[in-house]
């Protein structure tokens, strides 16, 4: 079965932050990945890590103001030389943190700035930042994201994230393809990941509707993590989901595929 990473931005939330590295290695966790280290010291995290024996899945570059509802700004024309000044930020952490990937998220289409522009922007940062990464033995990733969650969220389809991809041209240049976002944009799900099995290098996992665990909701997962061993993904399946109750009590999809 696939090796599965346990996203604590959104799991285990009943415990403080570096606690949630504990919680995941006795839930049988062998990663973590989250939306950002930088509220914490590097030191700080790479000593849960090694506590636990866990991996560092993945995080994301710097996004901006979060809590202000800012998601991602690698799109936004003014703000390149703070996305470039990430970058670095992001390679100091993951040099840290044993983590050999990093996401970007795109961001909100801001009003009034033609589309094109955006790309063109988005595709020159995702060149510098694949350069910067590469050169520290670093895959960068993007991430398409629905328009329910996040209105106005710049890129949102698989297939418009592979284009784009393609402007790029960096051979360390990946897709993470999250299942729950892409269920609610385009379904297709068994034969898209398929697809492009060689382009995909992280996935991440909650069912829909709600955002809740496997098995809540209308994706077949027993059927696609089936499907991910028969093809040959050899990437973390990331479980980025919003408990129904307590991350603890909706644990039993983990226990009936990871362990089985």
């Amino acid at each position: 079965m696939p090796r599965f990473s346990a996203n604590l931005s959104m799991l285990f939330c009943e415990h403080d932050f570096l606690d949630r590295f504990d919680a995941a290695a006795r839930a049988g966790f062998a990663a973590v990945e989250y939306i950002g280290p930088y509220e914490h010291s590097p030191e700080a995290i790479a000593e849960r890590l090694q506590r636990n024996g866990l991996e560092q899945a993945l995080f994301n570059l710097p996004l901006g103001d979060w809590a202000a509802g800012e998601r991602g700004i690698a799109v936004l024309p003014d703000r390149v030389e703070e996305f470039r000044a990430g970058v670095d930020t992001a390679i100091d952490y993951a040099r840290a943190l044993g983590c050999v990937q990093v996401n970007c998220i795109a961001g909100v289409a801001p009003a009034g700035v033609p589309t094109q522009v955006l790309e063109d922007v988005f595709v020159n940062n995702l060149r510098y930042a694949a350069d910067r990464l590469g050169r520290a033995g670093i895959r960068l990733l993007v991430e398409p994201i629905n328009t329910r969650d996040i209105p106005g969220f710049f890129l949102n389809t698989s297939g418009q994230a592979l284009a784009i991809m393609d402007r790029v041209g960096a051979e360390n240049l990946f897709l993470q393809y999250d299942i729950y976002h892409m269920q609610v944009m385009e379904g297709d799900l068994a034969r898209t990941i398929e697809a492009n099995l060689a382009r995909i290098a992280h996935i991440q996992v909650a069912d829909n509707p709600g955002r809740h665990e496997p098995g809540t909701g209308e994706i077949n997962y027993p059927f696609l993590f089936d499907h991910l061993d028969r093809i040959g993904y050899r990437g973390f399946v990331g479980a980025e989901y919003r408990p129904a109750t307590t991350t603890e009590a909706g644990l039993g999809w983990f226990s009936s595929h990871a362990r089985r």
